[in-house]
């Protein structure tokens, strides 16, 4: 039941060795393709993790990263999405899901009013659809353009990830996978293709087996957000308090 999950969010510089352990061997065991040291190379480059715990066992987590870019002649907030992995037991539960939403909204508290994106690289179908549950307009979309969502989209992926992000595509491409999906969980089942948001990321990113990913962005803002989302959101970003 949902009430057995507990969630946790540790500031990545205070996370204990042993903790940052079990993440790597959680990775791993969804991922080829990489290793503990790209793991801890990843985890090292954001601010905090959120930790999903069953009976008080590490069977998920989601890493984030927090920073400000210029955008024309205003700044923007962007929450940068790195490892999320959930144990496939464990699928279907929300509580990772509901808490990112309400860190989200403390975020946006936070950031007094600047705009705010999300910005995340997609691996796989799954993660993909997320997108469409917790927004109404995100970057790309198979039924709407935004070409503003889609500049500044090039321009965090081409200061993240330079000569290997591909603007025509959408796509970052290593030379050599830095981590893809165990092909047992990156098959999309029959059930998961009748979804258009399947097939468009299928489309969108044909090789993702070879660890390609998709370049996403979404802003955060409730009139953005579906309503289950939105009140998650809305909860913590407006909140009393200092």
């Amino acid at each position: 039941m949902e009430s057995l999950y507990d969630t946790r969010v540790v500031p990545v510089r205070d996370m204990p060795e042993d903790t940052i352990g079990q993440m790597a061997s959680l990775y791993l065991d969804n991922f080829d393709g990489s290793s503990s040291e790209i793991f801890r190379e990843d985890l090292a480059d954001k601010d905090e993790s959120i930790l999903l715990y069953h009976d008080e066992a590490l069977i998920g987590f989601t890493t984030m990263k927090v920073f400000d870019a210029p955008w024309g002649e205003r700044r923007v907030r962007v929450v940068y999405s790195g490892d999320t992995i959930v144990a496939q037991a464990h699928w279907g539960q929300q509580a990772l899901a509901f808490r990112w939403l309400s860190r989200i909204g403390e975020i946006a508290r936070a950031a007094s009013g600047l705009p705010l994106f999300w910005f995340l690289l997609v691996k796989g179908h799954r993660t993909f659809k997320y997108l469409s549950v917790f927004g109404k307009s995100f970057f790309p979309h198979w039924s709407e353009y935004r070409a503003d969502l889609k500049a500044l989209a090039d321009r965090l992926a081409s200061a993240k990830f330079g000569r290997h992000y591909d603007p025509a595509s959408g796509l970052v491409r290593f030379p050599e996978s830095r981590g893809h999906l165990k092909r047992e969980i990156a098959e999309p089942s029959a059930e998961e293709m009748k979804k258009i948001s399947t097939r468009f990321f299928l489309e969108r990113n044909p090789d993702y087996r070879r660890g390609h990913e998709l370049v996403c962005l979404c802003e955060l803002e409730s009139g953005n957000m579906k309503p289950l989302a939105a009140r998650l959101f809305n909860k913590t970003a407006h909140a009393a308090g200092p």
